[in-house]
């Protein structure tokens, strides 16, 4: 049995993940993305055995193309943005209990919704935890194919 722990960290604390994940062969201020240091953002870290395996950052973030599928107020809805779990671990549920954790948090702020870009090799993973896609497919420079997810909180 893991001794795992998920808990709030800094936007620092996530490039150790970010980077192999999500920005590998790139900058490491690449990791830095718009928003990370504003006071309404959450980083949340995944850690087992007291090592940091997996983060996730939550923006407050209403999407305008969103705003078509829901009425919200803009403290409603977040952004999920640079959600990483380290390639050695993956396939351990540590993803999925991230998001749970995640939602529930969310939840508790009120907040209705949660939106995101999703990679393309990523959406399977998401649709089992219900979220849809909203968009066509399109491309992020130098990232990939993504879709525009969504899931009413």
């Amino acid at each position: 049995m893991m001794n795992l722990e998920i808990r709030n960290i800094s936007s620092i604390e996530t490039y150790p993940v970010r980077h192999p994940v999500l920005r590998a062969g790139r900058p490491i201020t690449d990791c830095y993305f718009e928003g990370d240091d504003l006071n309404t953002t959450i980083h949340l870290g995944i850690f087992v055995e007291e090592r940091l395996h997996g983060v996730a950052t939550f923006l407050m973030n209403k999407d305008l193309n969103i705003e078509e599928l829901i009425s919200l107020e803009h403290q409603q809805c977040y952004q999920l943005r640079g959600m990483a779990i380290k390639a050695e671990i993956q396939g351990q549920q540590l993803g999925s209990q991230l998001i749970n954790h995640a939602e529930e948090m969310l939840k508790n702020k009120n907040v209705l919704a949660l939106w995101f870009n999703a990679r393309e090799s990523a959406v399977s993973f998401y649709k089992k935890k219900g979220y849809q896609i909203v968009s066509e497919p399109f491309e992020i420079a130098t990232v990939g194919i993504h879709y525009k997810m969504y899931k009413a909180l």
